[in-house]
């Protein structure tokens, strides 16, 4: 196998006494090491994921495991190229293949947005569209209890009875349907801190996909005034190229 990947003979080497021995009875050692306390890790990771876990079924006294937890944010400035990212947690760990983007069609205030977006993902739930027909044990909002409402109406208009709640920036503050007053739960407690990675996972990822919309939106304009440059030939050259700069540096 090796000698098919350098194309030429290569010789394995195996050293049973002496100085290179020594050598590699060390390197042996450290690996081993290494690897147990990866191993101590992940396990403690883990561990720690399931006591958030356990923790989020008990205080949102929900009826199963919140195995999958589905958040959603938005992203806009001024009110331009405004986006929405929807973030997964499968068993307490970022599942980035289950991540979904949406571009937002509507330019309101955000608990108008917030209602698009739940519509949007929701209803292909409710059609069972591929890559939107796993249901979530948990839906968490971005932002307080207006979103949370304007989410809750939608999934009642579709007439899913998912469990949902809202978590505003502030002060870290967990609102319920239902309730007027923020859910007092343990500041830094393992079920805490998996609401904050989920919920900071979901405004990067909104900000990611915003940023490249206003690049792109920037070049484009800059394409335009060109003669002999069109639609089409822009696009073409913003996915070649990706800058200004370097469609300048081209000959």
């Amino acid at each position: 196998y090796l000698s098919a990947g350098a194309r030429r003979k290569i010789k394995l080497l195996i050293p049973r006494r002496g100085d290179k021995k020594k050598l590699l009875d060390m390197a042996k050692a450290n690996a081993q090491e290494r690897m147990n306390k990866s191993f101590e890790r992940q396990a403690a990771m883990r561990a720690r994921r399931e006591t958030g876990l356990n923790q989020l079924k008990e205080a949102l006294g929900l009826e199963k495991m919140p195995e999958r937890i589905e958040c959603f944010d938005i992203s806009h400035i001024q009110g331009t190229d405004t986006v929405a990212s929807m973030v997964v947690l499968l068993n307490g760990a970022p599942a980035p293949k289950e991540y979904r983007r949406f571009k937002i069609r509507q330019d309101q205030n955000d608990d108008f947005l917030m209602r698009e977006v739940i519509s949007r993902r929701y209803k292909r739930l409710a059609q069972e569209c591929e890559g939107f027909n796993e249901a979530p044990d948990l839906i968490v909002i971005d932002g307080g209890k207006g979103q949370l409402s304007s989410a809750c109406e939608i999934l009642n208009e579709l007439g899913l009875d998912l469990p949902a709640i809202g978590l505003a920036k502030r002060m870290e503050e967990v609102f319920m349907p239902g309730r007027s007053l923020p859910l007092e739960l343990e500041p830094n407690s393992p079920g805490v801190l998996l609401l904050q990675t989920i919920r900071d996972e979901a405004h990067r990822f909104a900000i990611t996909y915003h940023r490249s919309l206003r690049n792109k939106r920037g070049l484009l304009s800059q394409l335009e005034g060109i003669l002999g440059i069109g639609p089409k030939r822009r696009k073409l050259l913003f996915k070649a190229y990706g800058s200004v700069e370097r469609i300048k540096q081209a000959s």
